[in-house]
């Protein structure tokens, strides 16, 4: 639509704007009200690492509850762990699996089944984390969410991806297959994703589709 933008009509002492000086302001103005409601909707990714981060630290404490336990084809298989109780700043956490799976030749790799968590980013910021499996490799400090999984922020922040691979020790999170974030003000999908320098650097890249509600920018500008 801007490019089908008109000369400006020159000014009564002889002097103009070009159309394409025109053209450029006007793009500028917009890239700026769209980055306004953008931004805070990229800035979720931020904050599942966080959760991510969360469930990695707390999951397997003393306190951790199992069902049962047994050991199937070289496997120690612990069967509905859960965990509960308070963070730091006496916020309720709560984490569950179907299955925790532990190779007896390598120790420090388990992998977690049905995941269903609930963790707080911040005081006033809840997460609820739906997976279907991660890796969680203690050695190296690596987690791989090899299925698809989602988290939804009690403020209506939602991020669904098919799988990630976090770099804890590293501060890097990165997809190479679709991932899609949304608020009630705008939302993002992308075919792919990288994240680094602890969520400071957030790429999208490939085919990338944004839509923002434009009473969502006509809010943030009054």
């Amino acid at each position: 639509m801007l490019d089908t933008v008109a000369e400006a009509p020159m000014g009564a002492q002889g002097t103009g704007v070009s159309a394409a000086a025109y053209r450029l302001a006007t793009r500028h103005s917009a890239r700026v009200r769209f980055l306004k409601v953008a931004l805070p909707v990229a800035a979720i990714i931020v904050a599942v690492v966080f959760v991510i981060v969360s469930i990695v630290r707390t999951y397997l404490p003393t306190e951790l509850q199992v069902e049962s336990a047994s050991i199937e084809d070289g496997k120690i298989v612990m069967r509905n762990p859960a965990i509960s109780g308070r963070n730091n700043d006496g916020i309720s956490y709560s984490m569950k699996a179907e299955r925790a799976l532990q190779d007896m030749k390598q120790p420090d790799v388990l992998t977690l089944e049905n995941i269903k968590a609930k963790v707080p980013v911040n005081e006033s910021t809840i997460a609820e984390v739906v997976a279907a499996t991660g890796v969680y490799d203690r050695g190296k400090n690596l987690l791989d969410m090899i299925a698809p999984f989602t988290i939804s922020l009690n403020t209506g922040l939602e991020a669904a991806f098919r799988s990630a691979h976090l770099d804890i020790d590293g501060g890097n999170m990165s997809t190479q297959e679709p991932v899609s974030i949304r608020s009630r003000e705008a939302s993002i999908v992308a075919q792919s994703l990288r994240m680094t320098d602890k969520g400071r650097i957030v790429v999208f890249e490939g085919k990338v589709v944004v839509d923002v509600d434009p009473a969502a920018i006509r809010n943030r500008e009054k």
